[in-house]
């Protein structure tokens, strides 16, 4: 028998003990029938005041990653997402994304017990070929200029050209969701270029999903907000195709 809430399917949901925004966005974009399991990376509230503070952080993250994964696993979800959108691009390259989820994969017993994982480089992708977006796109997030060289290689490796950055250049790790929305409204209009077809918004903590529906509206293109392109990415992998209004175009067309 299916577990009785989460009838049609169960996502286990590693992300940062100190990220606030994971897990009511993805309770709110959540279906009927779907249930969400959140697992904490611990991790310090760290101060970030430079780029050589926020690696520190990636490093413990990863080090944190394995026992999330086992924490999660205990309660049989069927399909993992990383609640952490960083890690998936960190390396700049296909390989190093695959390799990460491959080892998620297996800390799972993934291939055992017929479980998939979404990580944020593929769930981007996908949304970006679903919107037709051909190479031009704007990223914003909450990190500091060091993850710029990562998402760089990592898209352009994948036919993308970045053609802005926006670093809001959070100082601490829990004040990326102390913000109102006059912030977030101002950070997207900051990123937008006419040369973008898309702008894209990294970083699972800073709360865009609410406001990406509108802001394709005023901007006239698509605004990919990382967590709902995960969640999207793994309801559409598990044969989910509800179409879902308010959490922009990806939610409810594609």
């Amino acid at each position: 028998m299916r577990d009785y809430l989460g009838s049609r399917c169960m996502f286990g949901i590693p992300t940062p003990s100190v990220n606030t925004c994971v897990q009511p966005e993805c309770d709110d974009m959540r279906p009927d029938g779907v249930t969400n399991h959140i697992a904490r990376m611990h991790v310090p509230d760290l101060a970030v005041r430079s780029d050589e503070d926020f690696e520190r952080g990636i490093d413990a993250l990863f080090g944190a990653l394995d026992n999330a994964v086992d924490q999660v696993m205990t309660c049989g979800p069927d399909h993992l997402i990383l609640g952490i959108s960083a890690l998936a691009i960190w390396g700049g390259s296909r390989a190093k994304s695959d390799a990460l989820k491959a080892r998620i994969a297996q800390r799972a017993n993934a291939s055992d017990r017929n479980i998939g994982v979404t990580l944020a480089s593929d769930a981007v992708l996908e949304a970006l070929a679903a919107h037709g977006v051909k190479r031009r796109i704007a990223i914003v997030e909450p990190y500091y200029p060091v993850i710029q060289k990562h998402l760089e290689a990592f898209f352009g490796e994948a036919g993308f050209d970045v053609v802005k950055f926006n670093h809001l250049q959070g100082k601490q790790f829990t004040g990326y969701t102390k913000v109102d929305a006059r912030y977030l409204i101002d950070a997207l209009r900051d990123t937008d270029t006419p040369d973008a077809e898309a702008i894209v918004q990294f970083g699972a903590n800073l709360p865009m999903a609410s406001l990406a529906d509108e802001a394709e509206r005023w901007l006239g293109k698509p605004v990919i907000a990382v967590n709902i392109a995960n969640y999207w990415h793994a309801l559409r992998h598990n044969g989910i195709d509800d179409r879902v209004r308010g959490w922009s175009k990806l939610m409810s067309q594609f």
